[in-house]
């Protein structure tokens, strides 16, 4: 079973390679539906698999300067409290709805969410920006600390109960937010920067409750790590957007088949 852990960890670090998202959003579904991990286990897991592999992509985003610290702050202003709060909720006064199956049904519904922010991303983007007005742009301009928060409070809370949404719905809020100011290069260091003590912190709750497994974790980091060497190199001759396609259409499913469950 091993050598299977590895290869799923090698397919979802090879997406992320090329796509740059996809992590959470295809490790909890196959670790869940595909090899019967419990829910609770499966997210916690998936948090600190996503904790480590991103630790060392924002490393490299911090030195090359890749990354807005400023708006990196004024996300985990909002994302650590809801995180905390999230898993107080879960595992202080809600112990029984994790069995229940809230995890699993949250986890259905953030993958369809997902997969049409991947998809429709670019539409979405233009849709929110398109403003000829300079005194509403101004005014959107004076609430983005107060908008990013309230954005970072959202993640705080989804991906601490799913671990689905750092990547793709993370970049996705942030393009909406700084449409001019962060670049593509930005846009990743960014979102990735953010998900790093953000993962963290939902993976230690997961630990100190017992939701963690150590070696299918360590599984999963020895298919990861060259998984995504491989998907990098692969970004010259893959098409990104035939790519970002199959994987919206592959989270759909597997979203409706959680929430089908």
């Amino acid at each position: 079973m091993d050598w299977l852990n590895a290869l799923a960890g090698l397919l979802v670090g090879t997406v992320v390679g090329v796509t740059g998202v996809g992590g959470g959003s295809l490790m909890s579904p196959i670790l869940i539906l595909l090899f019967g991990v419990a829910p609770a286990t499966a997210v916690g897991t998936d948090l600190f698999f996503a904790a480590i592999t991103k630790t060392a992509g924002s490393i490299v985003h911090h030195k090359q300067k890749g990354a807005d610290l400023a708006i990196v702050r004024w996300l985990m202003v909002g994302s650590i409290p809801a995180a905390i709060a999230t898993l107080y909720f879960l595992f202080e006064r809600g112990a029984h709805q994790v069995k229940g199956g809230i995890i699993v049904d949250a986890l259905g519904t953030m993958l369809i969410i997902t997969s049409a922010a991947t998809l429709f991303r670019n539409q979405l983007v233009k849709l929110m920006v398109r403003t000829d007005d300079d005194a509403r742009a101004r005014r959107f301009i004076r609430w983005q600390p107060a908008l990013t928060v309230l954005a970072g409070a959202t993640l705080g809370t989804l991906v601490t109960l799913t671990s689905v949404g750092a990547g793709a719905l993370g970049a996705t809020l942030l393009v909406m937010l700084y449409p001019l100011r962060l670049t593509a290069k930005r846009l990743v260091g960014t979102d990735i920067m953010h998900a790093v003590p953000l993962t963290l912190v939902g993976g230690i709750g997961y630990l100190i409750v017992g939701s963690v497994d150590v070696k299918l974790l360590g599984s999963l980091l020895v298919g990861s790590i060259p998984g995504i060497i491989i998907g990098s190199r692969l970004t010259g001759i893959l098409s990104e957007r035939t790519v970002r396609t199959a994987l919206a259409i592959i989270l759909a499913i597997a979203g409706a088949k959680l929430l089908l469950v």
